[in-house]
């Protein structure tokens, strides 16, 4: 919920020729705080629920201008727009996700052709719906030395683990940056932990931590998947903020290190993308807990606050063309599974 991230990139949904300007934007304090609103129920067409979806739309057309600018590029040079909109409500085992945007009102604010409802399909033929960047990452893992494991750490931490061979697995971890977020949102006047500063003054509440990963998930087989608020802070509420920040980046730490013991076999490097790859606590608390080298994926290469909208942008592709975005070893669904809606702007076809 901090904002849009958007990108450029060139593909034809398999390989990645080129990549391109990217811009990112946070939302204003007031809007955090409508989406917020919306967090943790299963929504209803009521009058707030459209008009935030409006306003997140309008939103993301006003960071499409800004890229489109930024490249020195026109609407009419875009194949297509993938437009992911913002979690608000996902629970697969009741088959239900709902990510909120119009796509058709950003493919007319834009008029380029827009693809998004990019997890309905999967959870629909019984998928977690989640992860979805694992394709990406295996396209854009072909040169590295594998097995590799890419964590992504947003709200919620997901990892996909590559072979040698180029197959992969995929799940979510556990929690990322959401409960140290909200934990901190709550406890101090800021909106994140910057760089891990308060967790750095804190301690670790074992007996705390222990409760923490005491909780099922994390002894399920893979796939799996949650929603950001499938965790509570109630094992912390006695702490400090800064003991809470850091027994929270451990929490993030140690379910990470619980999903390595599940992966098929050890990775020669983690690469981190994501938000959480700027905690430097939390970083610190990887390197301890896992095996191998633990590094951000601009050690690679790599655009670490773009992947995820260069990820979309990709799966876009991949819908126009019918090629799967899902597949039984990421999401658990049946068999590789296409999904996302197209929506054109007005007058083309």
């Amino acid at each position: 919920m901090d904002g849009v991230d958007a990108a450029l990139i060139e593909t034809d949904g398999d390989g990645i020729t080129a990549f391109g300007a990217t811009v990112e934007q946070a939302y204003a304090a007031g809007f955090r705080d409508q989406l917020r609103a919306l967090m943790g129920a299963a929504p209803t067409d009521d009058a707030a629920t459209r008009a935030t979806t409006r306003e997140l739309t309008l939103i993301h057309a006003g960071v499409v201008a800004k890229l489109l600018e930024s490249a020195q590029l026109r609407a009419s040079d875009i194949g297509v727009i993938g437009f992911h909109g913002q979690t608000v409500f996902h629970d697969p085992a009741r088959g239900m996700t709902c990510q909120i945007g119009d796509g058709a009102l950003l493919a007319e604010q834009t008029g380029i052709r827009v693809v998004n409802d990019f997890r309905s399909a999967d959870v629909a033929a019984g998928g977690e719906g989640a992860p979805l960047a694992p394709v990406y990452h295996v396209a854009l893992a072909r040169t590295l030395a594998r097995p590799v494991a890419i964590l992504n750490i947003g709200g919620v931490a997901n990892v996909t683990w590559i072979s040698p061979d180029g197959g992969a697995v995929a799940f979510d971890t556990g929690p990322g940056n959401a409960l140290i977020d909200d934990w901190v949102r709550t406890r101090t006047n800021q909106t994140m932990d910057v760089d891990g500063q308060l967790a750095r003054r804190g301690r670790i509440d074992e007996i705390a931590l222990g409760r923490l990963l005491a909780q099922p998930y994390f002894d399920r087989p893979y796939p799996k998947s949650l929603d950001r608020d499938s965790f509570s802070v109630d094992a912390i509420g006695h702490l400090s903020p800064a003991d809470g920040a850091a027994t929270l980046a451990a929490f993030t730490a140690q379910a990470v290190a619980r999903a390595a013991a599940q992966l098929p076999a050890p990775p020669l490097q983690w690469l981190v993308c994501g938000g959480g790859r700027h905690n430097r606590v939390l970083m610190s608390q990887l390197r301890s807990a896992l095996d191998g080298p633990v590094e951000p994926v601009e050690a690679v290469g790599w655009r670490g606050d773009a992947l995820e909208a260069q990820a979309f942008a990709f799966l876009a592709v991949r819908a126009l063309y019918g090629l799967p975005i899902s597949y039984p070893q990421t999401t658990g669904v049946a068999k590789p599974t296409c999904g996302g809606v197209t929506h054109l702007p007005p007058g083309s076809r």
